[in-house]
């Protein structure tokens, strides 16, 4: 017995000298240094998911989220009448051409219980008539109440007579790269059809200084003016476009972010009109042979070229060779990142701008101003350049009213109209740079345009141009 419990003793001390001698002369220790970042974070933590069932694709549940959208989401289908010239006569002069009605179709999303709606403007651009169905398959007449070319939004109302179902505007600014959202809409003319994806990027410029949420859930014609919710069903985006050769799903749709059309939508309804604002600063294309010779190619932010004067970066003190880097709390990469978030902005609201200026990081109270300048649509407008008057120019040229054209397409060039004041088109006279803008987007492109200019001595004359 005495020599069974020496050898387990023994045993014993054997087995713990190996270990002690595995672990301290054989074993690799991984060590875990945590500190403490008193710098920018990298990024912030959303503390409430938007799904509840975790992120991979087998535990996502959307049926609740689809089950309360669907609803809210409509058909809008809208009735053109486009006039087509029947002789080469006819086409020069715009007399006895022929209707021929045209059906487009698009989605929209209900936004308030009373019945308006948010869809795309090419959607409604040019109707003559709309109407609205809802997934319950009732169908409403609609009137435009606003759009916006730019954003390529439209508000439509209908009186539907009760409470309608719908979504409330979630906050763009806080969706994550990654995230999975949901695209419903009315594709093919079909009722409310829910597509899953993910969000592919944030502020994705198309070329025409917009910010765009990119996503890769499907999209297909008819899906235009529909909705981009997250899993918590928040309106995130208005889908908007695809990029494809055939004009098709292919991987890749874009969605105008709801912090933008909430603000079009608002302003609308309170103004009547979008009420545009810039910082007033002009910047150089990354991808320009300019911004390479000048080694500003690379850069992380928006390089600041120019500033305007009387603008709110004037006023504040921006420079050029300024690198905005934040917009209040927003950080500035691109381009887009700064325009995207400006349109959510009206002229008299101030931001904080974060700039680089000799590798020091300056912050400077911007106020938003309105824009002074604009070019008018080349079809109609004759690509007329055009600026608000100044009391100096109102002073000069005897007048209140108008705009001051500033540059003239080499087409119009013999035609005397630069430097004088653009006083009304077709008898409707024009205030500011908006109203010239509008009233020469309702012109039709064939027929006549009849415009009055004022010169510095304060006389009227009259032109008349046939499109």
């Amino acid at each position: 017995m005495k020599k069974i419990a020496s050898l387990l003793l023994v045993a014993i001390f054997a087995g713990a000298i190996t270990l002690g001698a595995y672990k301290l002369f054989f074993e690799q220790t991984n060590f875990t240094v945590v500190t403490e970042n008193k710098k920018d974070n990298v990024f912030n933590t959303n503390y409430t998911p938007t799904s509840a069932k975790g992120a991979g694709i087998n535990e996502v549940d959307f049926t609740v989220v689809a089950q309360n959208t669907v609803n809210a989401v409509v058909h809008v289908k809208n009735v053109t009448i486009s006039k087509a010239p029947t002789s080469f006569m006819e086409f020069f002069y715009g007399h006895g051409a022929s209707q021929q009605p045209q059906i487009g179709t698009g989605s929209g999303v209900i936004i308030s219980p009373d019945g308006h709606i948010v869809t795309n403007n090419h959607v409604i651009d040019n109707a003559t008539q709309l109407q609205v169905t809802l997934n319950n398959n009732k169908t409403y007449d609609a009137v435009l109440i606003g759009t916006d070319k730019k954003s390529d939004i439209a508000l439509l109302k209908i009186d539907a007579k009760q409470k309608l179902p719908y979504l409330a505007f979630g906050d763009s600014n806080d969706t994550k790269i990654g995230e999975w959202v949901l695209a419903v809409g009315n594709p093919f003319n079909l009722t409310s059809t829910v597509t899953a994806g993910i969000v592919s990027a944030k502020a994705r410029d198309l070329g025409s200084n917009q910010s765009f949420i990119q996503t890769d859930a499907a999209v297909n014609p008819g899906n235009s003016g529909g909705a981009l919710v997250n899993t918590n069903g928040d309106l995130i985006g208005i889908n908007t476009a695809i990029t494809s050769q055939t004009g098709s799903y292919v991987g890749y749709s874009f969605a105008v972010p709801s912090n933008i059309a909430k603000k079009i939508v608002e302003d609308i309804i309170e103004y009547g009109n979008v009420q545009n604002g810039i910082l007033g600063i002009n910047i150089v294309p990354i991808n320009s042979p300019y911004a390479v010779e000048k080694g500003i190619d690379e850069i992380d932010g928006v390089y600041i070229e120019g500033v305007e004067n009387d603008s709110g970066a004037y006023d504040a003190g921006l420079q050029s060779g300024d690198i905005i880097k934040q917009v209040d709390q927003v950080e500035i990469h691109k381009h887009a990142d700064l325009t995207g978030y400006i349109s959510t902005k009206r002229p008299g609201d101030e931001v904080q701008v974060t700039i680089n200026r000799d590798n020091e990081l300056i912050t400077k109270a911007v106020i938003i101003k309105k824009r002074q300048t604009a070019v008018l649509p080349a079809t109609t407008g004759m690509g007329l350049t055009i600026k608000n008057l100044t009391d100096k120019d109102k002073k000069k040229y005897k007048t209140d009213k108008g705009v001051k054209i500033t540059g003239v397409p080499e087409t119009y060039r013999n035609y005397g109209l630069w430097g004088k004041v653009l006083y009304s088109v077709n008898g409707e006279e024009i205030n500011d740079i908006q109203d010239a803008r509008d009233l020469f987007g309702a012109i039709s492109r064939y027929g006549r345009t009849s415009i009055t200019l004022i010169n510095e001595k304060g006389e009227r004359e009259r032109l008349i141009f046939q499109q």
